[in-house]
């Protein structure tokens, strides 16, 4: 039996999120993003005629199209909207992943036994803008890597169905930069051979493109064969994210307190990025020498940054810890989570923060964690197996 995999996937929606909220942004070129040394984490279609596009930086949008409108954006509302989206989707699919804040993967194999798979899929989109408010777009095709790509093809408010018959001729026409995985270096390697479409990419051996990009080449050759047996995974919602130091002595030195926070807020900003989290509440934990344990915690903007995180880390452990006695344990938690596609906090952070967290990143995830590290943290190990990791299922 043939998969019938939905990718939904809602249209500019930050934009659309602060459209629903002042109907006078219907119609204008809207930028979302984090003022003017910030970058863009959204743009409304309308600004994206003039060239303007996710991640770039703000002032450059502005000389592109300087009539745009600049809203900082409100991570929470975006959140909450999220959250409903999921509810209605969730309630309606057999399986159903949540792949960032605003993209769905279905599986609805068989569905049409009883309900045709695409009438069913166009009644659910039609559910979710009646309930929400929201436009979404959706593709049916074989597998996620087709569906995605069909909903991109399809955007905005397009519906889409690839069935198996037709993958290849959708597909061989489209640039490879289509392709989920071929970033601008792949894409500049494989344009200097004259390899620029899907169809070429597909006719070439695979072991060749494997030799050329390294380990991926397969993947991306299977892709651009319309090839992908990835499941849909049911969704969960990771709600927290935590590690602890126990001291091999308890000690009452500050700076090797503070150092050893730092490191662990380095770790656990590392995950959430690597995973794409943002977080929005921190817990700093201690437990004194006597067993006394004492915990604080405060809201903050979703981020993922070590530099905000560290901050108020910081601030919660000067705050809690008023007694002059020894310690035994330092704890740092993140909760509050929400998925999304940024890996930083794109509403306050620079392109120049951009571009080091992404550096760094790249290094840590190639060489390991402690590849590069801040002096500040450098008190804790790297392979301390002291990390608490909570799944919990996604409350209805």
């Amino acid at each position: 039996m043939a998969r019938a995999i939905v990718h939904m996937d809602l249209d500019t929606f930050f934009v659309s999120c602060e459209r629903l909220n002042n109907s006078q942004l219907e119609g204008i070129p809207l930028i979302i993003g984090g003022g003017d040394r910030g970058v863009v984490a959204s743009c409304s279609y309308e600004a994206r005629r003039f060239g303007v596009r996710s991640a770039m930086p703000t002032a450059m949008a502005l000389k592109l199209c300087p009539q745009a409108k600049v809203i900082k954006g409100d991570m929470e509302r975006y959140s909450q909207l999220s959250h409903t989206v999921t509810e209605v989707i969730q309630e309606k699919a057999p399986i159903m992943e949540k792949a960032s804040i605003d993209e769905f993967y279905l599986d609805i194999t068989g569905m049409d036994r009883f309900y045709g798979c695409y009438q069913w899929t166009n009644e659910l989109a039609q559910r979710v803008v009646k309930e929400t408010g929201l436009p979404i777009s959706f593709a049916l095709s074989i597998n996620k890597t087709v569906s995605k790509i069909g909903t991109g093809e399809g955007k905005p408010k397009g519906h889409l169905d690839i069935p198996e018959d037709k993958v290849r001729h959708f597909l061989n026409p489209l640039s490879i930069q289509k392709i989920p995985m071929v970033g601008d270096v792949t894409f500049q390697t494989l344009s200097r051979i004259g390899i620029r479409t899907i169809q070429t990419l597909a006719e070439m051996p695979a072991e060749v493109l494997q030799r050329m990009i390294g380990k991926n080449g397969i993947e991306i050759w299977k892709k651009a064969n319309g090839i992908d047996h990835n499941p849909v995974e049911p969704y969960t919602e990771r709600k927290s994210i935590a590690t602890e130091h126990t001291f091999v002595q308890d000690t009452i030195d500050m700076a090797q307190l503070k150092s050893v926070l730092c490191g662990m807020v380095e770790k656990l900003a590392f995950q959430l990025r690597s995973e794409q989290w943002l977080t929005s509440t921190v817990v700093v934990k201690i437990r004194y020498a006597n067993f006394d344990t004492e915990t604080k915690q405060c809201k903050i903007q979703y981020t993922s940054a070590d530099h905000a995180l560290t901050q108020k880390v910081l601030s919660l452990f000067e705050s809690l810890y008023h007694r002059r006695m020894r310690l035994r344990l330092v704890g740092v938690r993140f909760s509050g989570l929400v998925r999304g596609t940024y890996q930083i906090d794109l509403f306050e952070d620079t392109q120049e923060m951009l571009s080091l967290y992404a550096a760094m990143d790249k290094m840590k995830s190639r060489y390991g964690f402690d590849a590069v590290m801040r002096c500040a943290g450098a008190a804790i190990k790297p392979n301390t197996k002291d990390v608490i990791l909570k799944r919990v299922k996604s409350e209805k």
